[in-house]
């Protein structure tokens, strides 16, 4: 019974010293016990309400710490770079662009292809933003008539993703990718100033197939039956091997001669499809079915796009989107005068919104008949 008092008095005397301190100066094994005590309550003690978090509001506290203090490791890395190594800082700015363009357009075609599938939507229903859009990023599933980017673009970064898997040889990709960037980079990682130099390259190489695809409609004016469309046929392959541009008048008054034999889509030879293909930037490495299938479903998108552009008004386009729909119908327009490759739209629209479905042969010969002497093409 007395040790039980003792025991209780103890821890009492144990207790108010913890809490209010003791009058008595305490030894070092007196001081160690109220240490333990004092913790011991710390930690039982109820906590602040400031403190007191939910777990959501925990984890976006993470989240927004993280990502402020990434920010700010980030802009100190592209000082580094700025400041040492210049160079490589433009190739790494141009780099990190490109990745988000890349994601935003793949982010918007897939939003487009989503509200087709929803909304039971044709593509030559959509506006020609979408249709344009969709042409040039995204080709395949069950958009085969869409002949976009996309999938070379994909090819291009499978091919690197596999020469990349042997230790160390990732080094070897980025040395390849400095010195071939038209082959191995695809547009949206190239500089301002690439853009303009390989898309010169590019309609270069189209160029020079022009010669031969005037030579085939020369071999066969004397197939076309009608007297009328044969010097028709003459004047224009003549004013066009003397650097003249013909007029609209004269591209549509050979129409008949694109719907059957000997120029219609169908009646075209080996020889002339390859030529063409190559006239589009199309490879020209297929065999006869399939190349025929391919400019003839090439050649609709684009008259599909004629028409919803002539419905959209060409004055409603900037000036990058009408440089672009002049360099897909074979205009170089990357050194022509905004206005004059407005001009030549309207041309082209002029003819192309005349034309049949079965008369699209013409469309296609129209990329070589129209744009091969407009006035501003530096020679």
């Amino acid at each position: 019974m007395r040790c039980r008092k003792k025991m209780a008095l103890s821890r009492m005397f144990w207790a108010r010293a913890a809490l209010w301190g003791s009058a008595v100066s305490p030894g070092p094994y007196v001081t160690r016990r109220l240490q333990i005590v004092r913790s011991c309550l710390a930690l039982g003690a109820p906590r602040s309400s400031k403190l007191h978090l939910s777990p959501k509001a925990d984890v976006k506290s993470l989240i927004s710490y993280v990502m402020t203090k990434t920010k700010v490791v980030s802009g100190k890395y592209h000082r580094f770079l700025g400041r040492h190594f210049p160079r490589f800082y433009v190739l790494y700015t141009v780099f990190m662009k490109g990745l988000q363009m890349l994601w935003a357009d793949a982010k918007k075609a897939r939003r487009i292809k989503t509200n087709m599938w929803k909304h039971n939507i044709k593509f030559h229903q959509l506006s020609y933003r979408e249709m344009e859009h969709l042409r040039q990023v995204w080709a395949g599933g069950g958009y085969p008539e869409v002949h976009g980017k996309f999938r070379q673009d994909v090819t291009k970064c499978l091919f690197l993703g596999i020469i990349s898997i042997p230790p160390f040889a990732n080094y070897l990709v980025f040395l390849l990718m400095y010195l071939f960037p038209r082959q191995l980079l695809i547009q949206h990682f190239w500089t301002p100033k690439q853009q303009i130099d390989f898309l010169d390259i590019y309609h270069a190489l189209r160029k020079q197939s022009h010669p031969e695809i005037v030579c085939h409609l020369e071999r066969v004016i004397p197939l076309i039956s009608d007297a009328g469309l044969q010097w028709h046929m003459t004047e224009l392959c003549t004013k066009i091997q003397h650097g003249t541009h013909p007029a609209i008048h004269e591209i549509l008054a050979l129409r008949e001669c694109f719907s059957n034999h000997p120029l219609g889509m169908n009646q075209l030879h080996a020889l002339q499809m390859k030529a063409l293909s190559r006239a589009m930037l199309l490879t020209p490495y297929l065999p006869s079915l399939l190349l025929r299938h391919r400019l003839k479903t090439h050649t609709i998108v684009i008259h599909q796009l004629d028409k919803a552009l002539a419905k959209l008004g060409i004055g409603q386009l900037s000036a990058q989107e009408v440089r672009s729909a002049c360099y897909l119908r074979g205009l170089n327009s990357m050194h022509i005068a905004e206005e004059r490759c407005r001009t030549w739209l309207g041309e082209w629209l002029q003819i192309s919104c005349s034309l049949k479905e079965a008369e699209l042969s013409l469309l296609l010969h129209n990329v070589v008949l129209l744009s091969t002497n407009y006035t501003g093409i530096r020679r």
